[in-house]
């Protein structure tokens, strides 16, 4: 039964992505020429601050995965004992 769920969930996080992916892409596609990018983003990376950003982002989602996968571990080990 967690293997089921482990499974959906990794569908519905890859479908996120995909959506992400069209969705950036679509947007690219119609702001083409008069887009020059987020002031945001602009002002980090004249600065030199987007390091900071995307490494900030990097070890947030590295963290989620790590715990995802311990998750995974403690379910499978409750599982077998009550097998």
């Amino acid at each position: 039964m967690m293997k089921q769920l482990w499974t959906a969930l990794q569908n519905k996080i890859l479908l996120l992505f995909v959506f992400a992916a069209a969705f950036n892409y679509a947007s690219a596609q119609t702001n083409e020429t008069t887009y020059s990018g987020p002031e945001m983003a602009t002002g980090f990376y004249a600065a030199g601050k987007i390091y900071v950003v995307i490494g900030v982002i990097a070890i947030v989602l590295v963290g989620i995965f790590l715990y995802l996968i311990r998750l995974d571990r403690k379910i499978n080990k409750i599982e077998k004992e009550i097998n």
